[in-house]
C-alpha cells in the first residue's frame, strides 16, 4: 500500500534546506530530532508493518529485549536433580549392597585395609563428631540466630532456629533404625560388633555445622565471611570422615553413605528457608530490616 504523497511546492518556491525523498520510498535507519537513531519512515508517519514495529535489542537488531521470561532459572530444575536425588540414589545404592553383601563391600574394605592407621590425630579429628562437641555448636549458633532476628524484629524470626533443631533431631531417629536395619558389622580395628552403617559422627558434624552454617550466612555481611563459614564447614565434616575411617572406627561407605543422607537433609533444609524468606520479603513490609 503506497503512502499518501505530500504537497510538493511550485519550482519557484525554493527553499533552502535537505532534499526531499520521493513518496512511498522509507528511509531504513536515519536519526529524528531527537537524535535516537530509531527506524521511522520519511512521511514521518508511524510505520505500518509489524517489523516495523518490533522493539530492537541492544544490537539494534528487531527481537525480544532480553532477559527473556523463564531462562534465569533454566538450571534450577537440573540443580534441584543433582542435589537431592544424585545423592538419594548413591544412599539407596550403598544401603542395598550393605544389606545383600555385594561386590562394593570387597572394594570398600580393601580401601580401609589401606587406609586404616591409627594415631592420636585421626582420633581427635574423629571426636568432632562427637554429640557433645557438634550440637552445643548448633545450640549457640540458634542462640545467637534468634536473638538477632528477635532483636530487629525479623519476620518470622524463629523459624530458621525452629528448622536447624528439628533437622538435628531427626538425625538419631533416622540413624537408629538404618543401623539395626542393616547389622553391619565394624573393620577389623573395633571390638566385633554390629551397627556400624552409616555413620552416625559423620551424619551429626554434617547436620549439625551444616545447619549452623545456614542459618549463619544470612547474617553473614560480607561474601568473603560467608565462603570462609562454608569452608570451615566442609573442612570440620571431612575431618570427621578423614578421622573415623583413619582410626577404624567405621569403614568407608559408612562414612559416604552418612555423606549422602547429609546432602539430602540440608538441601532440603536451605530450600525450605529459602522459600520462607521469598514468602517474608513478598509480604507486607516491615518499619525494621531484617538480614540481607
Amino acid at each position: 500500500m503506497r503512502d499518501t504523497p505530500r504537497p510538493q511546492g511550485t519550482v519557484g518556491d525554493f527553499r533552502p534546506g535537505p532534499p526531499q525523498l520521493r513518496p512511498g520510498r522509507a528511509l531504513a535507519h536515519t536519526t529524528g530530532a531527537s537524535g535516537s537513531g530509531s527506524p521511522h519512515r520519511s512521511d514521518g508517519r508511524s510505520p505500518q508493518t509489524p517489523r516495523g514495529a518490533r522493539r530492537s535489542d541492544p544490537d539494534g537488531r528487531p527481537g525480544t529485549t532480553p532477559p527473556v521470561p523463564g531462562r534465569p532459572t533454566s538450571f534450577l530444575p537440573l540443580l534441584l536433580v543433582g542435589l537431592l536425588a544424585l545423592p538419594a540414589f548413591l544412599f539407596a545404592l550403598i544401603t542395598w549392597q550393605v544389606v545383600a553383601h555385594g561386590p562394593l563391600l570387597r572394594l570398600d574394605s580393601r580401601l580401609s585395609s589401606a587406609l586404616v592407621h591409627p594415631d592420636k590425630f585421626s582420633s581427635g579429628l574423629s571426636d568432632l563428631g562427637n554429640v557433645q562437641v557438634a550440637v552445643p555448636v548448633l545450640v549457640i549458633v540458634i542462640v545467637y540466630v534468634a536473638r538477632r532476628g528477635r532483636a530487629i524484629g525479623t519476620d518470622r524470626w524463629w523459624l530458621p532456629p525452629t528448622a536447624a533443631a528439628v533437622l538435628m533431631a531427626l538425625v538419631p531417629a533416622i540413624i537408629v533404625p538404618l543401623k539395626d536395619w542393616t547389622a553391619r558389622p565394624g573393620t577389623p580395628a573395633v571390638p566385633p560388633a554390629v551397627g556400624y552403617f552409616p555413620s552416625g559422627h559423620t551424619a551429626t558434624a554434617a547436620i549439625a555445622y551444616g545447619s549452623a552454617t545456614l542459618i549463619l550466612l544470612p547474617w553473614l555481611g560480607s561474601a568473603r565471611a560467608r565462603r570462609t563459614a562454608v569452608g570451615i564447614c566442609a573442612a570440620l565434616v571431612l575431618g570427621v570422615s578423614f578421622g573415623l575411617v583413619r582410626r577404624g572406627w567405621h569403614w568407608p561407605l559408612d562414612v559416604v553413605a552418612s555423606w549422602c543422607l547429609g546432602s539430602i537433609l540440608l538441601t532440603t533444609l536451605a530450600l525450605f528457608l529459602s522459600r520462607s524468606r521469598r514468602r517474608s520479603s513478598s509480604g507486607t513490609p516491615s518499619s525494621s530490616s531484617g538480614p540481607s
